[in-house]
């Protein structure tokens, strides 16, 4: 049998890979908690190469990326070769990280399997409405959120933006969305024309095998402290975990979610 392996990072995800698949391999890079009961192999980014005998030890035919993981801290030292190819691009941004990545484990002859191939019930549909609809003034700042994402999707910035009354009042970096959020909340009313909707989307082109935006609770429970009206996110482009409770708590607080 033909097993597959979770590259876990941080977060719910990895756990409802898990849940999902047969007999998994669960690969931790930190002190990342592991479920109980599965098979578990730690690594260090720094030696690929005896992460690769291991897995291919255990049948792993395939590997999924999931959760948050952060740029890793590399002993020059210590490289492989293999580490020592990935160690090139650091200098980078994520995604042409992210696509060595990849094609590191793709040269040693794993499948790159897709969080959402295994769990499509985390994307939503499109015309998914959930809370309030929207004003015309909501979906036009989602319009120009996007506009943006767009624009700065050749520069590999990030996936996130808050738009307000036409005005963007936060772009996502390497910081990510809760910073962005909170800077948002930061924001002094009279800079503010209206409360402004956040959009989460992949960059162009993007390798949604890997680094799949994901939205949940916290980031709702987020949206409301930064004062924001509403989420617009692609539909088929980005994950939704706990989706039943994110549903509520939008309705709850008078928010929109919209997949388009």
């Amino acid at each position: 049998m033909t097993r597959t392996a979770i590259i876990a990072g941080s977060g719910a995800l990895p756990r409802l890979l898990a849940e999902a698949l047969n007999e998994p391999v669960y690969v931790t890079l930190d002190e990342t908690a592991v479920p109980e009961g599965i098979d578990h192999v730690t690594a260090r980014i720094e030696k690929l190469g005896k992460l690769f005998k291991e897995l291919k030890s255990h049948d792993v035919g395939a590997v999924v990326f999931a959760g948050a993981m952060a740029r890793p801290k590399i002993n020059p030292m210590k490289l492989d070769h293999h580490a020592f190819r990935l160690a090139r691009k650091l200098g980078k941004g994520d995604d042409a990280l992210l696509r060595e990545v990849l094609a590191l484990f793709e040269d040693q002859g794993f499948l790159i399997r897709a969080a959402t191939e295994i769990r499509p019930d985390l994307l939503l549909a499109p015309d998914t409405l959930w809370g309030r609809k929207p004003s015309r003034e909501d979906l036009d700042d989602a319009a120009r959120a996007q506009e943006v994402l767009d624009a700065l999707s050749p520069l590999d910035v990030g996936q996130g933006a808050v738009c307000a009354g036409g005005q963007m009042l936060g772009i996502e970096t390497v910081q990510g969305t809760d910073a962005m959020l909170s800077f948002v909340g930061a924001t002094p009313e009279r800079l503010r024309r209206a409360r402004g909707v956040f959009v989460k989307a992949p960059k162009r082109g993007q390798d949604l095998r890997i680094d799949m935006p994901t939205i949940g609770i916290e980031t709702v429970e987020k949206l409301i402290s930064a004062g924001i009206g509403g989420i617009v996110v692609p539909a088929g482009g980005v994950i939704v975990l706990e989706q039943e409770r994110v549903k509520a708590r939008i309705k709850e607080a008078g928010l929109f979610l919209k997949a388009q």
